[in-house]
């Protein structure tokens, strides 16, 4: 459907059920591949093409190991043309249960991780006056329910954190956007809601279509989005 063909592209959170399948669908387009995660294993197991696929352990809370990735990704394929970003997690908490350490987990986790690889990916896209950001934020993050304030608030934050960059590089070649799935339709999921109609969900490979969507040429008018993906869920 797209062609990435010689496009360096950094998928982070690539050993989860959503990264996994956004590796995918961009290896199977012809990008370049800078897989990131901090349990890198089944990825090195996975992509056997030392050509086409670099696989750096990171964390995404540190930032010398975000500016490593980067540099890493400049060093092997030149550029940077996207980044997809969907490191990310849930906790379902009621504010009286929330202690300031799940609440500082679940923004480090949604929202700061996201400033720091903005942060430092943003300076060698604008250097080459080209590149696409993709953050996976949340329908969670439109408003507020019950048991999801800290999680609501940090992917409200991711949100605004996109329309914010956006609005500051939209001069300069660049765009910035991001999703928001509902309840994506993932073995852990599926453990932990076993009596839902899981047809209603939408499964990581639909996510990631619209992912590569938006890091392609055809959304070039798109910047500071919030896309909605969560189909009937």
């Amino acid at each position: 459907m797209f062609d990435f063909q010689d496009q360096a592209v950094i998928v982070t959170g690539a050993t989860g059920s959503l990264g996994s399948a956004v590796a995918a669908a961009f290896y199977q387009a012809g990008a370049r591949l800078v897989l990131g995660d901090r349990h890198i294993d089944r990825l090195a197991k996975q992509y056997n093409d030392a050509e086409r696929v670099l696989i750096q352990p990171v964390d995404l809370l540190k930032p010398d190991q975000v500016e490593n990735l980067v540099y890493q990704a400049v060093q092997r394929f030149g550029r940077i043309d996207v980044l997809a970003n969907t490191v990310g997690g849930f906790r379902s908490l009621s504010l009286q249960d929330t202690s300031l350490e799940d609440w500082s987990f679940i923004h480090d986790l949604n929202l700061r991780s996201a400033f720091i690889l903005s942060r430092t990916a943003i300076i060698q896209m604008l250097e080459q006056g080209s590149g696409r950001i993709i953050h996976v934020a949340a329908r969670a993050g439109l408003s507020g329910s019950p048991r999801q304030a800290a999680y609501s608030a940090a992917k409200s934050g991711l949100i605004r954190l996109v329309e914010s960059l956006a609005a500051e590089v939209k001069d300069a070649g660049l765009t910035v956007n991001c999703v928001l799935p509902g309840t994506i339709d993932t073995p852990q999921n599926r453990e932990a809601m076993p009596k839902a109609d899981f047809t209603r969900w939408v499964p990581p490979q639909e996510i990631a279509n619209v992912i590569l969507f938006l890091a392609s040429d055809a959304s070039r008018a798109i910047n500071g989005a919030a896309i909605p993906v969560y189909g009937r869920s």
